[in-house]
């Protein structure tokens, strides 16, 4: 007898519908044999689920099974196919109705005494279950409240396999699970009222957070780069249902969320400068989501920039303009979302002091150009904004708290953002750091006097057409927080000071 049932197998982010094709033979040799590009953790599954039927006191007879997993042209990996094989080995031996299991998707890996135990990715087989009209999914309770953040389908948890099936089988009720409430702000733990000087700094974070550019703090050690940065975050306006869902989702085949529920705050990454580049964009056996991913409608914050490897700050380039990252190896071809906001921050010179009064810099110029050459031109490029946070000076140290705080930033930031979200309405563009062609034109348009300001500074600077591009952007933003209209020479003359590196190298 041939039963069939459905499940969902990851494919990046999203799900993709697997068959599950079971069929018990008592004609030949009794066997077992699992085809459809099953691999290793699918293929052991044999031995927990025969050991979980058997201790949940089923016993199957000696039969020649055949399983297969369809579309069989296409690997499957991971535990999640215990539960719905074990349902079909039950079907297709008559302990069960087949017809109890028609309409229902399944996920859960097995423990050998019949506990449903979780399993990674979720939220994306939830959303194609709904896509596929399903009756319902059962899973493990741990991940039911997960599952449960789609709407219009009926999760149920069952804590073990003898439950799950008394459930199919109408003997018992299990009510539908519920969403777990999302995360309450906790306020602003880390504000930027706690920064001591730094006021330039503290303005050129506001102007990237009000635009999502990218940014870049060049500064002696103990500057306050890393404080600046942590506090990023906490004035970026809140994550929309459809961004937290789509986070939520990448968190979710990552095996890294926390709580099981949907994810409410902006993420903010911080990989090692030792990471290597696989771990940065993403890939791997079997293929992961990388930290440009894991920080999707997120920071991702490089601190140390030239000390990470070139490769993996070069292979950042297609995320940085795109906001997607393709992944294509012998096995495998997958594209992750990654539209971030890269803040990075770096010393001036490999000793750090070279822009410290207070201390003299040992490094000697050939040794500075090969630090700053690490960095490539292209990836400058695409960062909008690099900024020089100076030393802090003692009086500053002593003051109390100074300069606005997280709140009032955010404010002035959320007030840019509504403004630029009904400026791109309909366009598919959301913020002025997506700005280009047609668009870039429409809403960057310049008087006379701002275009010959603009030119002299383009052929001064000998800027690129991008860095042409991304100061238009910034200038953008500032005329956004100062409730501009129109782009006006101020903000041009601001959003060219932004870029102190091009001023360097010119």
């Amino acid at each position: 007898m041939v039963v069939q049932l459905a499940s969902g197998a990851l494919h990046g982010v999203d799900a993709y519908r697997v068959d599950l094709e079971v069929d018990c033979s008592r004609q030949g040799m009794p066997s077992f044999i699992m085809v459809g590009l099953a691999e290793g953790a699918v293929r052991e599954s044999r031995e927990r689920v025969l050991k979980a039927l058997q201790n949940s006191g089923f016993k199957l007879p000696a039969a020649r099974i055949t399983v297969n997993l369809a579309p069989a042209d296409r690997r499957k990996e991971g535990s999640a196919y215990d539960l719905p094989l074990a349902l079909g080995l039950l079907a297709a031996s008559g302990i069960i109705p087949a017809d109890v299991l028609e309409g229902w998707f399944t996920a859960a890996e097995l423990s050998l005494d019949g506990r449903l135990k979780p399993v990674p990715g979720l939220l994306p087989l939830a959303l194609l279950a709904r896509r596929e009209k399903a009756r319902g999914l059962i899973v493990a309770p741990e991940n039911a409240g997960e599952a449960a953040v789609v709407e219009g389908l009926p999760v149920f948890a069952a804590q073990t396999l003898g439950e799950a099936v008394a459930f199919l089988m109408g003997r018992t009720e299990l009510a539908p699970s519920q969403p777990l409430p999302p995360e309450a702000e906790s306020g602003f733990p880390l504000d930027f009222a706690d920064v001591k000087g730094q006021e330039r700094a503290k303005r050129a974070m506001e102007i990237a957070a009000a635009g999502a550019h990218n940014l870049l703090l060049i500064g002696p050690p103990g500057s306050g780069k890393t404080m600046l940065a942590q506090r990023m975050p906490g004035i970026l306006p809140p994550l929309s249902f459809e961004e937290a869902l789509e986070v939520t989702k990448i968190y979710s085949v990552a095996r890294l969320l926390p709580s099981g529920g949907i994810l409410t705050r902006r993420p903010f990454r911080t990989p090692h400068h030792s990471d290597s580049s696989v771990s940065i964009i993403g890939g791997g056996v079997p293929p992961h989501p990388g930290e440009v991913s894991l920080a999707h409608h997120g920071v991702l914050f490089l601190d140390e920039l030239p000390e990470f490897q070139r490769q993996a700050l070069e292979v950042l380039r297609q995320p940085l303009e795109q906001g997607t990252v393709s992944i294509s190896r012998s096995t495998y071809a997958i594209t992750y979302p990654a539209d971030f906001m890269l803040v990075a921050a770096m010393n001036p010179c490999p000793c750090g002091y070279s822009t410290d009064p207070r201390h003299a810099c040992t490094c000697s110029v050939q040794a500075v150009a090969r630090y700053r050459a690490r960095l490539s031109g292209p990836l400058l490029d695409r960062i909008d904004m690099h900024i020089e946070v100076p030393a802090v000076s003692y009086d500053d140290l002593r003051a109390a708290r100074s300069g606005p705080s997280t709140a009032e930033i955010r404010e002035r930031v959320l007030r840019a953002r509504e403004v630029q979200t009904e400026r791109y309405r309909g366009t598919g563009c959301s913020t002025n750091a997506a700005l280009s062609g047609r668009l870039l034109e429409e809403h960057c348009r310049l008087g006379r006097e701002e275009h010959d300001f603009l030119g002299s500074a383009v052929n001064a600077l000998a800027l690129s057409a991008r860095s042409y591009t991304r100061i238009l952007r910034v200038a953008r933003t500032i005329a956004d927080l100062e409730g501009s209209p129109q782009i006006a020479l101020a903000h041009i003359a601001e959003a060219i000071s932004c870029r102190v590196l091009d001023r360097e190298q010119a």
